[in-house]
């Protein structure tokens, strides 16, 4: 598969349809993944109360759910949402923020996964492998693993077992149904010293998702290389966090084909 035409595919739907992401999200988070859901060219749309949240679902292109500030009201929020979402066929993205470091963490991400069918599960490894390991624990949302063989053959399982994809952050991002596995080298360090990349990362992966029909594998896999080329980007502009941020919407919202077929490094 030439992943670099098909990056491209899917920035062009992006862009010429704007799909409504609908966003479960933290409050920490809000802004930041509105300001880059638009610049990549989708509609952003933040709605948890339980009141609209199913209808709301009902309307978008792709469902993201993000455990960053957790409360009780969010979760029933998230799975009537995924509900409706699973009704009409809609890619449910569960961003498990923090999942490992607190007990409640870790029920409320295995209730989510118990009650509706996730499509793609986005975090970072210690995240990710607090769904296998009931004794992993994680500093806050930083990640305290490396993406070893084990961590790859954990979240395969964990693919496996949920009928999902999972998508690793790392140095060397790791993007697997269970079976395929793509690896994706585009980012830089800076881009985890801006608080809410991460989670902005599961947005722009449910834009993608939104017009990816039955492949989303590689839909996830193009997101992640296009937005960590963003920042690689970014990085020619400033090094310094705060304007690194404004140079990453930048490209985000400027870069195109000519850039993806420079810089993506995905295999």
């Amino acid at each position: 598969m030439d992943m670099k035409a098909a990056t491209v595919d899917y920035l062009d739907t992006i862009r010429t349809t704007a799909p409504l992401v609908h966003n479960i999200t933290n409050f920490v988070a809000m802004n930041s993944s509105a300001n880059i859901l638009l610049a990549l060219g989708a509609s952003p749309v933040m709605a948890h109360s339980r009141k609209e949240a199913a209808d709301m679902a009902g309307m978008a292109g792709a469902l993201v759910l993000n455990i960053g500030t957790l409360a009780e009201k969010w979760i029933e929020a998230m799975v009537l949402a995924a509900t409706a979402a699973n009704q009409r066929g809609i890619p449910v993205i569960l961003d498990p923020v923090g999942a490992g470091a607190t007990p409640y963490r870790t029920r409320a991400v295995k209730h989510i996964l118990g009650e509706v069918k996730i499509s793609i599960i986005r975090g970072n490894a210690s995240e990710v492998l607090s769904l296998a390991v009931d004794d992993v624990k994680t500093r806050g949302v930083d990640s305290s693993l490396s993406l070893s063989g084990e961590i790859v053959d954990a979240a395969g399982v964990i693919a496996r077992q949920h009928g999902c994809i999972v998508a690793i952050s790392g140095e060397k991002d790791v993007i697997t149904d269970g079976g395929r596995v793509f690896r994706v080298a585009n980012g830089v360090p800076l881009m985890t010293r801006v608080t809410g990349l991460g989670c902005g990362l599961s947005a722009v992966v449910g834009a993608f998702c939104a017009g990816a029909r039955d492949d989303l594998l590689t839909a996830a896999a193009a997101a992640f290389g296009f937005y960590g080329l963003c920042g690689e980007l970014a990085l020619g502009i400033s090094n310094r966090p705060g304007s690194f941020f404004v140079a990453f919407l930048d490209c985000l919202y400027s870069a195109g084909s000519a850039e993806i077929h420079a810089h993506l490094r995905i295999e």
